[in-house]
């Protein structure tokens, strides 16, 4: 719990202090595989904006300007040395063999659709531009999925903070109202709804 307060008070201070320029950096290197807090990154400035302290079209741009800048550079570096290369240099920051497994099968499956909805997914966002350049992806069919995934999930983030910010009193009185009893049902229906998720998709397969 200590470093997470530590890195909530460290991005709190970087935003406030040079604010979308933090933000495009941040996003460009975490699509670049660096394991840096994106969505926790788009929440703080989400509420900033909220408080008035940055501009709403400011953020959104410059956040989706960093997460495609970055995963087009991980394109470039996935499509020049190969991935061989990539693997062998990369696994000093995670960009580990069975990662790449694993990111690769998904897009085996699923094809151009990865690249739309991959920065929804943890290991996905970082290694999407990357994988997509060792498999010799078409650059411009990268691009276009890449910009529109990128453009859904900026916008998804930054809107839900804002919206949860300026609703957190009715939040916070409903889960008063409904007390704990209440409250475990709402945990066990997300449960179940995750378990049948889970199943579907296992099922599937």
């Amino acid at each position: 719990m200590e470093e997470i307060g530590h890195l909530v008070g460290s991005l709190e201070d970087l935003i406030r202090r040079d604010g979308v320029i933090v933000v495009t950096g941040i996003l460009a290197l975490e699509a670049l595989g660096a394991p840096l807090p994106g969505e926790t990154l788009l929440i703080f400035s989400a509420i900033m904006v909220g408080h008035g302290d940055m501009s709403l079209p400011s953020l959104l741009i410059c956040a989706w300007a960093g997460s495609v800048l970055g995963d087009n550079i991980g394109y470039l570096v996935g499509r020049t040395l190969g991935r061989t290369a990539v693997t062998r240099h990369g696994a000093k920051i995670g960009l580990t063999e069975p990662r790449f497994d694993a990111v690769e099968a998904v897009f085996a499956r699923y094809g151009g659709a990865t690249v739309m909805f991959a920065r929804f997914v943890n290991v996905l966002r970082q290694l999407n531009g990357i994988v997509a350049g060792t498999l010799g992806m078409d650059w411009r069919r990268f691009l276009f999925f890449n910009a529109l995934g990128a453009a859904l999930w900026v916008t998804v983030w930054v809107f839900a903070a804002l919206y949860l910010s300026e609703h957190l009193s009715v939040i916070v009185g409903m889960a008063h109202h409904i007390g704990r009893a209440g409250g475990a049902l709402v945990v066990v229906a997300l449960i179940v709804a995750a378990a049948l998720a889970a199943w579907r998709i296992h099922r599937g397969k």
